[in-house]
């Protein structure tokens, strides 16, 4: 593989941003090799040994709300599953099937488009628009590329006309959709999560933790060399928590007691993360962890839709929460952390692999 030096590779950079036309433009070109500013370090790109019995925990929400013991268990497995892992898939959440079915194919729909009418959706600056397009949101020449495309919308709530109407046409209707029950589901969510940090049911919902809903559809298509490159890099959320719906191809991978662990696809099933700040406010009783995409092997694309639950105020300061700190337990982090200060340290580093959370650690 051809080595770039910085200023050849800040011009392939230069060059693939200003096409606007994504990884997907890459393989409609015909190339089977991939370009230099995706090509990660080996070590980077190691595989397990499959000699591991580790299996991501599945929670059920069914009968959650018919009687007081039945709450208390599922809050009780949430709770071990957000210490241990910081990554859990749910089932009977509420979402019907063909809400999530139709919701991942218009995100393949859009993406699939030719060139020539996605360009108009072509965007990186997400604070001017609702709806934008593009590939890799911060894409540096010091770290490697993802195998992937995206677009991000952000939610209101209530959802309002004007909004939803930025949205286009080709995936309007599906993700409006899918974004309402995302709003229901993060309700129910918000008020387990603060059941499991033993709080009070509305307290993260009080502070308005999960107030900020963005959502993302991408799209990883097929790789001609994918041992050398990855659909996303190890990384961590920075959100308060993370909804994933993925489809049947596969290739997502948590970070567990240092040993890469599949998330298999099931039908019917959305993937809960938690993120750097639920582990920062919660003084680090449950976990954020990193995970990453491997590059799509089969002969089909992988399309997902995350949504990332936030602080609508960005300037609003979090630390962990007093109710979590103690004399045998000290605050762990800084008290004055807002989501804006926290973004824009992340969006600066870059996914280098390294968690932004240290630089927040207070020194004792």
């Amino acid at each position: 593989m051809e080595a770039l030096d910085h200023s050849e590779a800040e011009k392939r950079v230069k060059e693939f941003l200003e096409s606007k036309a994504g990884v997907k433009g890459i393989v409609d070109s015909g190339l089977t090799k991939i370009p230099p500013m995706f090509v990660h370090p080996p070590e980077e790109l190691q595989r397990n040994n499959m000699d591991h019995d580790f299996r991501v925990p599945m929670i059920d929400l069914k009968g959650l709300d018919q009687s007081t013991e039945r709450r208390k268990e599922v809050i009780n497995e949430m709770s071990k599953a957000a210490e241990a892992w910081g990554f859990f898939q749910i089932v009977n959440h509420g979402v019907p099937l063909e809400v999530m079915e139709e919701v991942l194919k218009s995100v393949r729909r859009f993406h699939e488009q030719p060139h020539e009418a996605k360009v108009e959706w072509y965007s990186r600056d997400f604070k001017k628009k609702a709806f934008n397009y593009f590939s890799n949101g911060d894409l540096k020449v010091s770290t490697p590329a993802g195998w992937r495309d995206s677009f991000s919308w952000q939610l209101q709530f209530p959802e309002d006309e004007s909004n939803s109407q930025a949205l286009p046409q080709v995936c309007r209707r599906e993700i409006v959709e899918y974004g309402k029950h995302m709003t229901q589901l993060q309700e129910k969510l918000s008020e387990l999560l603060s059941e499991a940090l033993g709080l009070s049911t509305d307290y993260l919902s009080r502070l308005g933790c999960f107030k900020s809903t963005s959502l993302v559809g991408h799209y990883y298509p097929v790789c001609p060399e994918p041992h050398l490159t990855l659909g996303a890099s190890k990384h961590s959320d920075i959100s308060f928590l993370t909804l994933l719906l993925q489809d049947s191809v596969g290739g997502l991978q948590v970070l567990h007691q240092n040993v890469w662990v599949d998330v298999p696809p099931v039908q019917g099933a959305l993937v809960a993360n938690l993120g750097d700040l639920m582990q920062i406010t919660s003084n680090d009783k449950l976990k954020s962890v990193e995970h990453r995409v491997l590059a799509t092997r089969t002969a089909e694309p992988r399309t997902s839709v995350a949504c990332f639950f936030s602080a609508e105020d960005k300037l609003k300061p979090f630390g962990p929460f007093k109710e979590l700190v103690s004399e045998t337990h000290p605050p762990i982090y800084r008290d004055n952390i807002s989501f804006g200060e926290y973004m824009a340290y992340y969006r600066l580093k870059g996914q280098d692999g390294n968690s932004s959370m240290p630089l927040f650690r207070l020194v004792h």
